[in-house]
């Protein structure tokens, strides 16, 4: 981690985390510019540059911070033993609400980060690419996946349940971040409704 930059003011530390978060979530890490992030960071260049040296710099900063708070946050936020599937995703989206409060954008960029295809921002985080996706898996390891029809979490239904799950979510998350009166409890409420229709069909 970047001691330097965790000696800045907590709101300066989150307007460039935010900043470079929206830039790179939105437009991947080729076509994100450092111009972008400054601009929403509402720093100079120079000081963007003082503190991680590169784009790429930031890059491999930013996912390392995002990704590791991310899984605290997750881990902590499922409980232990849980077997109910969609108690399970429940508790998954609370704790994301929780991530979104503060990091509107960090649930987007570490989804964008496993679609990457650049090279030079792939080799910066090869080493835990697939930690939070990990993570996901890991909590929903315990869930009944019988309860609801699908038999196991390997079967191609449960794996369609959870893509459709997620697809759902960041659907609903980039309606939402479109406006400028963005509220994360908002969209967790919204999230819980299309829990509870799937749920519903699954139980039919």
């Amino acid at each position: 981690m970047n001691e330097k930059f965790f000696d800045l003011k907590k709101e300066k530390q989150d307007r460039m985390i935010n900043g470079a978060l929206k830039v790179f979530a939105l437009n991947g890490y080729k076509h994100a510019s450092t111009d972008d992030i400054v601009a929403e960071a509402k720093i100079s260049k120079g000081l963007l540059f003082h503190y991680f040296g590169s784009k790429i710099g930031l890059y491999e900063f930013l996912f390392d911070y995002a990704s590791h708070f991310a899984v605290v946050e997750l881990q902590s936020g499922v409980k232990t033993g849980e077997t109910d599937y969609f108690r399970i995703q429940r508790q998954i989206a609370s704790s994301e609400t929780a991530l979104q409060k503060q990091y509107p954008y960090i649930t987007m960029f570490l989804d964008s980060v496993l679609r990457e295809t650049s090279e030079e921002a792939l080799g910066a985080v090869a080493d835990s690419r697939g930690m939070v996706s990990d993570c996901y898996r890991n909590l929903l390891a315990n869930a009944d996946y019988r309860a609801i029809g699908c038999g196991s979490a390997d079967s191609e239904d449960a794996q369609m349940l959870s893509r459709l799950i997620d697809y759902t979510k960041q659907g609903l998350l980039r309606s939402r971040l479109e406006d400028m009166n963005f509220s994360a409890d908002d969209l967790e409420k919204e999230t819980d409704a299309y829990l509870d229709y799937l749920e519903r069909l699954t139980k039919k």
